[in-house]
């Protein structure tokens, strides 16, 4: 049975949440009594954000790049570092739910499956009606990779840790999503999707995806279904 979930946050200038997301970590209830290691990655922040990550060092691992990478990058980053059962993404900002958790872990737990994603969109949800581009990336993920998912850009990924491990990750940007995705589906591994609560910031509160992250993310859905 599962020991320890394994919390990976890349954290780019969020010295305005980042503080909160980890605390909210720190007091959320696993089942199983699961151990919780979180490993922030530092993609290259400010002094304000690295000087909050200090005050955090003494409980959790902080990884500290020497500058901006990407989110794709950070991410690998800390699947390297990685060391528990289980691996799940969280964003450093304050648009996920740390109280979804259990109910992620509940699939793995209780019907022993291999990967969950929290879907935005498999509930009612007033603040995420209107992502389009992210419904029209799915539908493409879906079409090519005969899949049934609702929301593949989805922050809130659980691996057991074997499968993310052993994918040959290249992103460097937000195309880690569709990339993880593509080739989780290619190894003929199911995806099952739970129901999340979802709280999107505009550009001006910090959200950084822009229209080129959609564009390079269509892209890597086809690369990988046609090329790769």
């Amino acid at each position: 049975m599962f020991q320890k979930l394994t919390i990976i946050i890349p954290c780019y200038n969020e010295e305005k949440t980042i503080e909160k997301v980890v605390s909210e970590i720190e007091n959320v209830n696993l089942p199983l009594n699961l151990n919780k290691e979180v490993i922030i990655v530092d993609d290259g922040s400010g002094p304000r954000t690295r000087e909050i990550l200090k005050n955090l060092e003494h409980k959790h691992k902080i990884i500290y790049l020497p500058r901006n990478f990407g989110k794709g990058y950070a991410v690998r980053q800390g699947i390297k570092e990685a060391t528990g059962d289980l691996i799940l993404i969280q964003d450093a900002d304050l648009e996920y739910d740390v109280n979804d958790y259990p109910k992620l872990l509940e699939p793995m737990i209780n019907n022993g499956s291999e990967i969950v994603y929290g879907s935005r969109f498999l509930q009612f949800n007033e603040r995420s009606k209107y992502y389009w581009g992210v419904k029209g990336l799915t539908i493409l993920l879906n079409l090519l990779f005969r899949a049934k998912l609702t929301d593949s850009a989805t922050c809130y990924k659980l691996f057991r840790s074997e499968h993310l491990k052993n994918l040959d990750l290249q992103c460097q940007r937000f195309e880690f999503c569709p990339e993880v995705t593509t080739k989780l589906l290619k190894k003929g591994l199911k995806i099952v999707e739970v129901p999340i609560n979802y709280y999107p910031r505009s550009v001006v509160q910090g959200k950084k995806i822009k229209i080129k992250d959609g564009l390079e993310a269509m892209w890597t859905i086809i690369k990988y279904r046609f090329i790769n």
